[in-house]
């Protein structure tokens, strides 16, 4: 059963990666947002920020990676909606397919997609000056965090993806999400912030996972912080699978 699984969901991986490589708009359109996010930031407000970093680019790079997986998920729930609504899941069932195949090749290709984004932000920012001391036990574990994050985020979207209504509604959900990072600790420090704004900041997702991102980039050490970052990032994940899971099997009964 699990042979049959991974095959399956192997074989659909490689379709929706066919898909992907025909429309590379996709990836584009995904890194324009975070990018342009970032020259705003660094070269018409950044000057104007105190954050105590020596380079704002620097200090702004572990939220505008967060910004890029949201942004990316979007797409996720538009192809899934897609599929949905063109008849594609009632084909599969009548094949000898794994179900929760059909899931899982859209979940890993979001996960993809969502790394060549990163990386080509990553390049951006290399150009705009973010230089970095980490090393590649770092390195690794940074990407481990964003490829939590990301599977955490696209389970989420598989919701409105295989509900919604219209293919708006299958995408809209991530505008919240994206917007996340920008009441948190990823553009300015949470102690510029008045009182109550700075009691969510502080407490919300993203904080923690950005000042993780940020401690490992600067080979600070990263205390408590990566604790709270990884129970948020496998909370949100085992909750949104789990919902997910019930929207699917509800889906296709």
């Amino acid at each position: 059963m699990t042979k049959h699984f991974i095959g399956d969901t192997a074989v659909l991986l490689g379709r929706s990666l066919r898909h992907i490589a025909r429309s590379p708009d996709t990836i584009i359109t995904t890194a324009v947002m975070p990018i342009a996010f970032m020259l705003l930031f660094v070269y018409v407000f950044g000057g104007a920020i105190e954050t105590g970093s020596d380079s704002y680019v620097n200090y702004l790079l572990p939220g505008i990676l967060l910004i890029t997986v949201a942004s990316g998920i979007s797409y996720t729930a538009y192809r899934l909606f897609l599929d949905l609504q063109g008849g594609i899941f009632e084909r599969f069932q009548s094949m000898p397919i794994a179900r929760p195949a059909v899931l899982w090749a859209h979940v890993l290709t979001s996960l993809v997609a969502n790394l060549i984004s990163l990386a080509v932000v990553v390049l951006v920012a290399l150009l705009m000056g973010f230089r970095t001391g980490a090393s590649v036990a770092a390195w690794l574990a940074v990407t481990g965090i964003l490829v939590l994050f990301t599977l955490a985020l696209t389970w989420i979207a598989v919701i409105p993806g295989l509900t919604a209504k219209s293919v708006d509604g299958a995408s809209a959900f991530a505008y919240p999400i994206i917007f996340l990072p920008l009441v948190s600790s990823a553009f300015v420090p949470t102690e510029s912030m008045p009182g109550p704004v700075r009691a969510f900041a502080e407490n919300q997702p993203v904080t923690s996972i950005v000042d993780t991102i940020r401690d490992l980039f600067t080979g600070q050490p990263v205390g408590s912080a990566i604790w709270t970052a990884l129970g948020w990032c496998t909370g949100i994940l085992v909750v949104a699978y789990f919902f997910a899971t019930m929207a699917y099997r509800r889906k296709i009964s």
